[in-house]
């Protein structure tokens, strides 16, 4: 392919817990790469998601929520979401449009100005908000502080405006090369996005009782000896407390049926194929702490 004819370029997206940073980059893919959640930091890894057009390739960098870091877990997060910083080309800081501007975001702001990426403020929530006075004053309380390339105001989830801020990614990227086939959606192994849909149907299902201390780790993947249509999974749900353990199977064993049947209903598109899903729980006391247990399940 002609590089003069074709874009491409590396598009990090930061921001708090819970602005909408997965539902922005599901929403451009159309189809989801990033578990989504109402609970804080859900997003662990900085996920590499790919937009596909004609003429351009946008590389994706959703980042972990900064955050205060509490454990090891949670320094593994911020350090995910600092390096990418100085390694693109522009950077989406993503904030929520109903929520005023906190200290957090100050702290954030401030390594902002020690990188030379160009930097768009993203407003999402719009749809949230009725008074769009409301908005202006959140656009000023940034601008105040940072000197942002542009400013948008999005819907994530309803896909407002999210089309015309690709228009301008496209228009600003240099000419460059397909980085990866132009029918490839992410970076990671299709394991890892199975396991990150099981975690996000435990928090989902789970509510307040379940924090942030559940893993996945995709034990084996392979298609059945007798049937080449049927894909069988084992993935192993790590917990930190027997009783998380307790809680996550459910009274006879009703909330992981539940579990393995919402996480099924996705894999399945996912890989084209039936997927018979064995799910297990085994407790793993504190290794959110522990750098062995990180690097088991894939944080480190």
């Amino acid at each position: 392919m002609d590089n003069q004819k074709f874009k491409s370029g590396f598009v990090t997206i930061i921001g708090k817990p819970n602005v909408g940073k997965s539902t922005f980059i599901n929403n451009c893919l159309g189809r989801k790469i990033s578990i989504i959640s109402n609970k804080p930091q859900t997003t662990r890894n900085s996920i590499q998601g790919i937009y596909n057009k004609e003429n351009v390739q946008i590389i994706f960098i959703d980042t972990p929520g900064i955050h205060k870091a509490h454990n090891e877990l949670g320094k593994f997060m911020n350090k995910e979401s600092y390096s990418t910083l100085k390694e693109v080309d522009l950077i989406l800081y993503i904030v929520d449009g109903t929520k005023n501007k906190s200290t957090q975001d100050d702290f954030i702001l401030k390594q902002f100005k020690k990188s030379e990426t160009p930097v768009y403020l993203v407003i999402n929530k719009i749809d949230l908000v009725s008074d769009k006075n409301k908005l202006l004053e959140i656009v000023l309380e940034y601008t105040n502080e940072f000197m942002f390339k542009e400013v948008f105001f999005i819907s994530a989830l309803k896909g407002e405006n999210v089309e015309k801020m690709l228009n301008k990614i496209t228009e600003v990227l240099d000419f460059g090369p397909k980085y990866y086939p132009l029918d490839q959606v992410s970076d990671h192994p299709e394991t890892f996005i199975i396991s990150e849909l099981v975690r996000e149907k435990v928090l989902y299902l789970t509510h307040e009782e379940i924090p942030h201390s559940v893993g996945v780790v995709i034990e084996s993947m392979k298609e059945d000896d007798r049937n080449s249509k049927l894909i069988n999974i084992r993935a192993i749900i790590y917990v930190e407390r027997a009783s998380q353990k307790k809680i996550i199977i459910g009274k006879s064993g009703q909330m992981i049926k539940q579990i393995g049947t919402l996480a099924r209903e996705e894999i399945v598109p996912l890989l084209g194929k039936k997927v018979y899903l064995d799910l297990f729980v085994k407790v793993l006391p504190n290794w959110r702490d522990k750098e062995l247990d990180l690097k088991r399940l894939g944080y480190k």
